[in-house]
């Protein structure tokens, strides 16, 4: 029987090299609250990300839930649909408000030019999502915040490692949250953190994230436990290793489903900014009057043991959860988007083989294509 050939695959480092990280914390039994690899790894992360200041977290949400409450806001945030559920519970659960804003039809990214209709004068930060790595419109979003005097923080869950015209993308805005998830470019197994400028952060960082613990006898915050364990961060620092090897096998498989792809009617596949370095972590097609609906082809591609994603479907703002408080039709490009869209299977060792067998389902030639499934499909 053949192996599914599943939307991503958790990147790991050789067996062995983790293994031997092991060693120090099982003679040490030090396994968490900011040990000797957790140092090590944020120390190598402000590096190769070309941030000021930084702080680890346990995971993504955490991360940004804690970078939210860092700001003690009130009131109102400005936000995108079209992006993950914890963008939004994030901001819920620190008691804001969302205010959904629609977005850009080539990057999918918010639409600057509709946020300042959106701002009232309860409108305490925007929080713009960086999608499939593709950077937001950062210096008009910028001028909108300075201008009104919001705070700008900006989930930047898809866009590790990457720059924009050489400045690291934690740099925008007062606050930036990357996902360390098993599933994302660099992984940490799970893990997160927040990139920011101000010193002062660092300090509301660490101990929001400790509890609001300040020492043995003082607890001055409302804090939880977002603290990164040394088994996620021995996991970072081996992946850390092999991280531009693994993005340049990223864009190799990601050029060949442009190249395949690209052009084709009903398939598009969206803008690339020349000023952005990618980190080449998603694969989206957008499909809009192609010959089959998103539906039909998702079904089919995983008739055939190809199993794409949904990303992003529903649109945040038609969540049960939210239900009769937003309406997905105020956000018409966000609503039609991800009624149309699927990220196509994307990992290192992705075979290009399989990527053209994916392709050819998607081109109608899967007759062609069928008498190499055997061959192509991993098992």
């Amino acid at each position: 029987m053949q192996k599914p050939v599943m939307v991503t695959r958790a990147t790991l480092p050789p067996f062995e090299e983790y293994t031997e990280m092991l060693k120090p914390i099982w003679e040490s039994a030090w396994l968490t609250n900011m040990g000797q690899f957790h140092e090590e790894l944020k120390e190598k992360l402000k590096e190769r990300m070309k941030v000021k200041g930084l702080e680890l977290f346990v995971n993504g949400h955490m991360a940004l839930e804690l970078a939210i409450q860092a700001f003690g806001l009130k009131g109102e945030v400005i936000t995108t649909p079209f992006t993950f559920a914890s963008t939004a519970h994030a901001i819920v659960r620190n008691g804001l408000e969302p205010v959904f804003c629609d977005i850009r039809p080539d990057d999918y990214t918010l639409d600057e030019t509709k946020i300042e209709e959106r701002i009232t004068d309860r409108t305490c930060a925007i929080l713009p999502v960086h999608v499939y790595g593709n950077i937001c419109q950062v210096e008009k979003i910028q001028e909108i915040a300075d201008r009104h005097g919001l705070k700008v923080i900006y989930d930047a869950a898809h866009a590790f490692g990457e720059e924009k015209d050489g400045i690291g993308v934690g740099n925008f805005g007062d606050a930036s949250m990357f996902s360390f998830h098993a599933t994302k470019v660099f992984n940490t197994i799970e893990g997160g953190a927040v990139a920011f400028r101000e010193t002062w952060l660092e300090d509301r960082l660490y101990k929001l994230k400790n509890f609001g613990i300040m020492g043995e006898e003082s607890v001055e915050y409302v804090g939880g436990n977002g603290k990164m364990n040394e088994f996620q961060a021995a996991m970072g620092l081996c992946n850390l290793r092999h991280l531009d090897e693994n993005i340049s096998k990223r864009e190799r498989i990601v050029k060949r489903y442009r190249e395949r792809l690209g052009g084709k009617e009903g398939i598009r596949l969206g803008t690339v900014d020349p000023a952005v370095s990618y980190n080449y972590a998603y694969m989206p097609v957008v499909l809009d009057g192609f010959r089959m609906e998103r539906d039909q082809l998702y079904a089919f591609l995983k008739e055939h043991g190809i199993h794409p994603r949904k990303y992003f479907y529903p649109c945040v703002n038609a969540y049960e959860c939210y239900q009769d408080r937003y309406d997905p039709d105020e956000t018409p490009v966000a609503r039609d988007i991800s009624k149309g869209v699927m990220t196509l299977p994307l990992y290192p060792d992705l075979p290009l083989e399989t990527v053209d067998y994916i392709c050819d389902l998607i081109l109608g030639t899967a007759g062609q294509a069928a008498s190499v499934e055997e061959n192509t499909l991993e098992r």
